[in-house]
């Protein structure tokens, strides 16, 4: 069982913050390499894209290597990162494509393991949204 005080550490949201920027710089310079490596590099690892989806790593390689680079630019709001203990942690972010009127929302599972943090599981749609915030 996680106790409340393990729940949203400091230093675990500084240091997801810090990797969370890293990721989303890596994904709009569409550093290919760069991105895979934020993977677990498992058969179990899962991404629910805009229109697509990958179960395990040689799926979300193959889908990195034949993505083109963005011709867009977003702007990410309403960041939330949640940690769960040392060693889980979840980010969601809501972004604002420059292509379009729709708004994204993004749902990372990151884990903390041996070769450091992982998504091991994230979600990517876009719908028609109000935003009333």
């Amino acid at each position: 069982m996680i106790a409340p005080g393990d729940i949203d550490a400091p230093e675990v949201l500084a240091e997801l913050a810090a990797i969370f920027r890293d990721y989303e710089r890596a994904l709009m310079d569409n550093d290919v390499a760069a991105l895979n490596r934020y993977f677990w590099a498992d058969a179990r690892v899962t991404r629910y894209g805009i229109a697509d989806r990958q179960w395990g790593i040689d799926e979300l390689v193959a889908y990195r290597a034949a993505t083109p680079a963005p011709n867009f630019t977003r702007s990410l709001h309403h960041l939330r990162l949640h940690a769960f203990g040392p060693d889980l942690a979840v980010a969601q972010v809501e972004f604002l494509r420059s292509d379009t009127p729709l708004r994204g929302f993004q749902t990372q599972t990151w884990a903390r393991l041996p070769e450091g943090w992982r998504i091991v599981a994230a979600h990517v749609s876009m719908i028609a949204f109000e935003d009333k915030a």
